[in-house]
């Protein structure tokens, strides 16, 4: 998936605290929009699947999720179509 610019985009998330790119990847900035849902922040990310990720979605496959790190915080992903952004 490559990280797409967000409409309303308020910063951009960096490499996390002790990222070794030499042995985990280029970690590049992820454009982020803050938002609030009632008392509850959020951070909201856009993503475009590449030619090839979207075959494999169109063939049946499916779309993982890696965290980093050993605690899995709540997290949401879903799909837009593209006049669907919440600005």
């Amino acid at each position: 998936m490559i990280p797409a610019r967000i409409a309303g985009c308020t910063r951009a998330l960096g490499a996390p605290v002790g990222w070794t790119p030499e042995t985990s990847g280029e970690c590049t900035g992820l454009p982020i929009r803050d938002e609030v849902n009632g008392d509850m922040p959020y951070m909201t990310s856009a993503w475009e699947p590449t030619p090839a990720e979207l075959a494999a979605l169109n063939a049946g496959g499916k779309v993982y999720l890696r965290v980093v790190g050993t605690g899995h915080p709540p997290v949401m992903v879903y799909a837009l179509g593209p006049s669907s952004d919440p600005a």
